[in-house]
This record gives C-alpha cells, structure tokens and sequence, in this order.
C-alpha cells in the first residue's frame, strides 16, 4: 500500500503519474530470497572466508621479502627485468610504508574475486557466441551489471552476507564479470568462419573446434577480458573497504574519515604499484599467447 501523502507529493511532481514502488519491489525480493536461500548463503559465506582465509596466510605468512621476490620472479618470467626491477622497488615501497599486510589483503581480495569472476565468466561468453538467443538475454543484464552505481551492490550483499570481506567479494564479482562474458563472446565469434568450416569438414566434433580453434584464436581477446577483470576488481577494493573488508581499501575509508592525507595518499599509492603490477603482468601473459605471437610474426 502506498501512503497517501508520498502518493500525493509524487504526483503533484509527476502531473499525477501514480509512483511506481520499484525500489520497495526489489526490497521484497531482496528478503524473499535472504529467508528462502539462507542455507545456501552461509555455505557460500563459509567457502569463501575458508579461500580468502587461506590465500591470505599464503600471501600475508611469509616475510614480506620473500613474497616480494617471489611476484618478481613472476614478472620476470612473463616479462623481463624491468618490469621485475620495477614490482621489487614497489613492494619495498609499500612495506617501507607500513602497507605491506593490507596489501597482501587486498590482493588476496582481488585474485580470489577475479577468480570467481572468470569461471563464471568465460563459461557464460563461451553460452553467448554459441546461442545468439541467450547472447540476447544476457546483454542488457551485463549492461545493468556494468551500469549500476557499484555502492548499490554493497546493499543487498551486506544483508545477505553481513559485514566482513564476503559482501565485498560478491559485489567485486558482479561488478566485474562483464568485460569477462563480453570479451570472450567477442573473441569467439571473431574467429574466421572459414577456418571453423574446414574444422568441420575434417569431421571434427563441436567441443574440440571450440578447443583446438575457437578458444587458442581467441585467446588474446579473453586474456584482454582476464586483464579488464582484475582491473575492475581492483577498483573495487575502496567499497570492498566500506563494509568491513580488510586491507587497502579500509585504510582509505578509514582515512577520508579522519581527513588524514598521509594515511590516504600511503594506502592510496599502495593500491597504484599493485595495480601496475597486475596489469603489466596479465598484459604480458596476452602477449605471450600463441596467437600474438603469431601475430607479431606476420606483421614483422
């Protein structure tokens, strides 16, 4: 039941158009499923807390200078020595700073998220470029998803899951997965029809076309998607810090609170080195994809 004065107030600014209650709508069915699901969530709760707990204690265990070698050993492999050099000179800036445990935080936060992303994601791209019907079903849903102020997905999360890092990792995967379908449904189709066609011909199946074709070609599309996943879940890790979350994002809420420019600019360049580092890293693992150099071959 509308109440009579919110009626009266919406329609003398709306030329008597009638309010439509769709904010108490989605309200409804925000408790509907919360009391139906309730099993269902704590046990996602718990898969999640055991997985970030774990990857913490793998990331935030050992001393700082071991895992910083570690990432840049990793950035040397994909890369080379300047990106190596690089991430090391970071990472001693951030525990020189006093960050190194959010960061740690943080990052746990953003891989274990990216990660839930893509393995829903890819396999909905992959759903997409094969069946335009659900291709048509899902874009305007990946556009919502894309679009929405992601403060709102921190509502209904935060009633599901309570406070802590779990509603911060929900709202990162759906803030997130989109570039994820959208990518791989482009690669995809990308992919020459011809070379699909003489898959065909040679009596392949339609599981190892998209295995041995589809996915290798498309490959450096989705890794680009891999890269946009990370970089949004990333983005994501101030409001991650809104409902509780630890690490990066915490400190920064924790600093506009208090007006404290030291604390926020510390945290704030903690969250730019980690972020560089996670893109220069996914970007050079495109690059190292068959295809691209493939590419790089033919153009040379």
């Amino acid at each position: 039941m509308i109440p009579l004065a919110m009626a009266t107030t919406a329609s003398a600014s709306t030329g008597g158009l009638p309010r439509l209650p769709l904010g108490a709508w989605a309200s409804d069915v925000v408790d509907w499923v919360t009391s139906t699901f309730r099993g269902l969530f704590s046990q996602i709760r718990a898969v999640l807390e055991w997985c970030y707990g774990s990857l913490d204690t793998l990331l935030g265990g050992p001393p700082f200078w071991v895992v910083a070698v570690v990432l840049a050993l990793m950035a040397l492999l994909v890369k080379g020595w300047r990106l190596a050099l690089g991430s090391l000179a970071g990472f001693v800036l951030i525990a020189a700073v006093d960050q190194w445990a959010n960061a740690m935080d943080t990052l746990s936060l953003v891989i274990l998220a990216s990660v839930v992303a893509l393995v829903l994601a890819i396999p909905l791209g992959i759903w997409c470029a094969r069946d335009d019907r659900v291709s048509h079903v899902v874009r305007p849903v990946l556009d919502l998803m894309q679009t929405m102020p992601a403060f709102v997905y921190l509502i209904p999360t935060v009633v599901i899951f309570r406070v802590g890092v779990v509603p911060g990792i929900v709202a990162t995967v759906i803030f997130a997965m989109a570039p994820g379908v959208r990518f791989t449904e482009l690669g995809i189709r990308q992919v020459d029809r011809e070379v699909v066609e003489a898959g065909h011909a040679f009596g392949s199946g339609e599981g190892r076309i998209l295995r041995q074709i589809q996915l290798p070609l498309a490959m450096p599309t989705i890794m680009a998607g891999v890269n946009q996943v990370i970089m949004l879940s990333l983005s994501m890790v101030v409001i991650s810090g809104m409902v509780g979350a630890s690490g990066l994002g915490r400190d920064v809420v924790t600093a506009l609170q208090r007006v404290n420019i030291s604390l926020g600019f510390e945290a704030g360049v903690s969250v730019v080195i980690l972020a560089v580092f996670l893109d220069r890293v996914t970007a050079a693992l495109a690059d190292r994809a068959p295809v691209a150099r493939a590419l790089r071959a033919t153009d040379a």
